[in-house]
């Protein structure tokens, strides 16, 4: 190690570091350099500046109750400087305003106390919108899957970077790639949904457009934490090496390759025995040697305290930050703690100052491309005149939502009319309660109603306002009932609910979650559920005002999908809202007018019973139903992909452009499409993969392209994926991927079990290794209308 000296200086006397028009490489080595053992370890820490437990009940993390009485004062976290500043706006109700000063009395303490005058980076999260008081609230990440649309969730993350760059926020912990494995799991509203190529895809463009802002998107949660048993959070993952590598890390190596991310975190679950937080398998040779990832690695919050009080892999705090360091490892969020102990490590020879100098050149780069360390840096820009809820966001808030509604079944009752229903009863819990729009990472949710607040902090219209909006001027009138509460045992309102829908000519029956953290919601981090039955006493109220024969719109309001058999038959039609954010109200209300003509699409299947079932579509064929087997049947009541609209479409001709291919060619399969319909919408087309025979079990189907298309009525539109026969490839028997010949089946449709068209062709000549190169993860797509071609926002 240097020790300090006259730091190198341009002619003007400027700092190498401070010029920002030297190479970024230099300007980093060159700060390097200069820094003790001390200032480096300060790099690698953060600080949150949390509320006083008695201003808030609950925490916003896992176990952030433990960590309350340990933690060092905010001026001896920063003696020797900080890497990242965490939630200077997300941990309180705060203003716009307060909070850019709030952040910039932070920065200027750390950059006074910094020997060399280094600003920290502030996170914050920001998977629904900017997480903090007043911003937009966008639709939960289960919501973009069913929205099917990668450049809707590209613009939505570009205002919400815009948002967070205009105060002075550097990161954002978003978003997730997890797959969903176990519709139990509390956390299923925050992914895109169980696919891992829809995942991957969306994602991806999420990450494009934040970055694009110039906020640093962050890849959570590496690897394999919605897989762990029986869906509990934090529980064991044990899935096999081959699942970890086709299923649960393909969103990850998408955004890592196609992306170009800049940071990652880890999961928290222990794979097969091993922590990811200190595996340096996942964290540095897979991640880095094999993928190429350039950016961060950031700690889950306590992550690395977990390798010792969790997981017990360490002996204490200093060998848990040196593990995970060693690891791959570079921030230890959300406070220092294991990393404490660093520069006392390198001394006494546990830790190689090479393993200390790869992270803090990683932070130091980031911080140099942010602009951080360039002459007359400010953390705020913007300051009180930033609206973190324009117009502009609200219209995209409501167009994802009304995107992401998925109408699954209707004998014709919607959209609703004054000649066909005049008296409506609007029934259940999620008609009055707008917070069950939004997800467990809204601000609402997760920290403003920590705080005894019980408003919203920005504008929701509920549902029964919003119909009441809808309809207004018209002869149709509104009556709302609560019938029962969300998680509250009380059944007395039912009689209400039942003599509102005995005077009515029909019913909006509305139900679902309420979202929250560590069991206070129905829905959410560590809220994990036993099986898939409606929360509380909300089945007897459908029950109940079923069993009145006034026709029933069932309307669900979810962070996950919930066990329908017992009663979908009775319903006249059921709709599926995914947590659709600030402006769902308005979204539900005009998918039942009609104003919106739904083309929402199930990320996640709908399971037909409360338990029994596999979870996902994506599996193999003793996964599936089989006649003599198992007396459990575990097919869904409605599948992957599936949904309805006001239009109608027809799927014909899938034409492929070669019978055969080499194990690294490409074949397109080109669907033409058809609005059969007197009324214009859109359609998602889906593409599916089969092999029949392969040296392992693979899955029945698997979604390998998909494009959203808008046809007016009679319209038709030729739909061309480019295949190639990377996209075929697979984990083998000796753990290579590879592209292996034979026999190939696509089918192309509306959902994953209706599949009208299909076709084959043959990989021909030897097996082909992937393993090694950057293989072809994506299926591009063409859609050609009409007489006029573009490039679809899919792929």
């Amino acid at each position: 190690m240097i020790s300090p000296s006259t730091p190198p200086s341009t002619p003007s006397g400027t700092p190498v570091w401070n010029d920002p028009s030297r190479p970024v490489g230099e300007r980093v080595d060159a700060l390097l350099q200069e820094l003790t053992l001390e200032e480096k370890a300060g790099q690698l820490g953060s600080y949150w500046l949390r509320p006083d437990p008695e201003e808030a009940t609950g925490g916003a993390a896992p176990m952030e109750s433990a960590f309350a009485n340990d933690r060092s004062t905010f001026e001896a976290a920063i003696a020797h400087g900080l890497g990242h500043i965490t939630r200077a706006f997300g941990s309180a109700p705060i203003s716009a305003a307060d909070g850019v000063e709030h952040l910039r009395t932070l920065q200027r303490q750390v950059v006074g106390t910094s020997r060399l005058g280094i600003p920290a980076i502030a996170h914050e999260e920001c998977l629904t919108g900017f997480t903090t008081l007043g911003a937009t609230c966008y639709p939960a990440a289960i919501a973009w899957g069913a929205a099917f649309d990668p450049e809707l969730v590209r613009t939505m993350a570009r205002r919400i970077g815009d948002d967070m760059k205009g105060v002075g926020v550097h990161l954002g912990l978003s978003p997730v790639l997890d797959v969903v494995r176990d519709y139990r799991w509390g956390r299923v509203e925050e992914t895109v949904g169980e696919d891992p190529y829809l995942v991957g895809c969306l994602t991806t463009e999420y990450v494009r457009g934040l970055q694009e802002a110039g906020v640093i998107a962050t890849l959570k949660h590496f690897a394999g934490y919605s897989t762990s048993r029986a869906g509990r959070n934090h529980a064991p993952v044990s899935i096999g090496p081959r699942e970890l590598r086709d299923v649960v890390l393909v969103p990850f190596e998408m955004a890592v390759r196609i992306g170009r991310v800049g940071a990652v975190m880890n999961s928290y679950a222990d794979v097969d025995g091993v922590p990811p937080a200190a595996d340096p398998e996942l964290l540095t040779t897979l991640l880095r040697d094999e993928w190429g990832f350039e950016g961060t690695v950031v700690s889950d919050y306590w992550a690395v305290s977990f390798l010792e009080s969790m997981h017990h892999v360490a002996t204490d705090p200093r060998d848990a930050g040196v593990q995970s360091l060693a690891a791959g490892m570079d921030v230890e969020l959300p406070e220092t703690s294991c990393f404490a102990d660093l520069a006392a490590a390198v001394r006494e020879g546990a830790l190689e100052e090479a393993l200390l100098d790869r992270a803090v050149r990683r932070v130091l780069t980031q911080k140099i491309q942010l602009g951080l360390l360039d002459e007359g840096f400010d953390p705020g820009t913007a300051g009180g005149a930033v609206d973190l809820d324009s117009e502009g966001n609200r219209r995209l808030a409501r167009r994802m939502a009304e995107e992401s509604v998925v109408l699954l079944k209707n004998d014709g009752v919607l959209p609703l009319t004054g000649d066909t229903a005049r008296r409506v009863a609007v029934i259940g819990p999620s008609a009055a309660q707008p917070r069950s729009f939004l997800g467990c990472y809204s601000f609402t949710n997760h920290v403003l109603s920590r705080f005894g607040e019980s408003g919203t902090g920005i504008e929701i219209t509920s549902i029964v306002d919003a119909l009441t909006e809808e309809f207004a001027g018209g002869d149709t009138t509104f009556r709302h009932a609560l019938g029962v509460d969300f998680t509250d045992p009380d059944t007395s309102g039912i009689a209400e609910a039942v003599a509102a829908a005995e005077e009515a000519d029909l019913a909006v029956v509305t139900v679902g979650d309420l979202a929250g953290l560590f069991g206070t919601g129905t829905s959410g981090e560590g809220c994990d559920v036993v099986d898939l039955s409606l929360p509380g006493r909300q089945a007897e109220l459908v029950e109940a005002v079923l069993a009145t024969g006034t026709p029933v719109v069932l309307v669900l309001v979810t962070g996950r999908p919930y066990s329908l058999g017992a009663f979908d038959d009775r319903c006249a039609a059921v709709v599926q809202a995914f947590m659709p954010g600030e402006e769902g109200g308005h979204a539900v209300a005009g998918v039942l007018s009609g104003r919106v003509n739904p083309s929402g699409r199930l990320p996640v299947g709908i399971p037909r019973h409360v338990g029994g079932q596999p979870g996902t579509y994506l599996t193999p064929t003793l996964g599936g139903y089989a006649e003599g087997v198992s007396n459990l049947d575990p097919r869904p009541l409605y599948p992957f992909g599936h949904g309805i609209g006001y239009s109608t479409f027809s799927y014909d001709a899938l034409e492929l452009s070669a019978t055969q291919i080499g194990a690294d060619g490409t074949v397109d399969a080109a669907v033409t499409v058809t609005n059969t319909s007197e009324r214009a919408g859109q359609e998602v087309v889906q593409l599916y993969l089969s092999d029949p025979v392969a040296q392992v079990v693979r899955p029945v189907k698997m979604l390998v392209g998909f494009a959203k298309i808008a046809l007016e009525p009679g319209q038709s539109a030729r739909v061309v994926f480019h295949l190639h026969a990377d996209r075929t490839a697979f984990t083998g028997r000796a753990m290579r991927r590879i592209v292996e010949p034979g026999e190939f089946v696509l089918r192309a449709g509306p959902s994953s079990e209706d599949l009208p068209l299909e076709d084959r062709f043959v990989v021909t000549g030897p097996v082909r290794d992937v393993e090694d190169v950057e293989r072809v993860l994506t299926t591009p797509v063409d859609v050609e209308v009409a007489d006029r071609a573009l490039a679809a926002d899919a792929s």
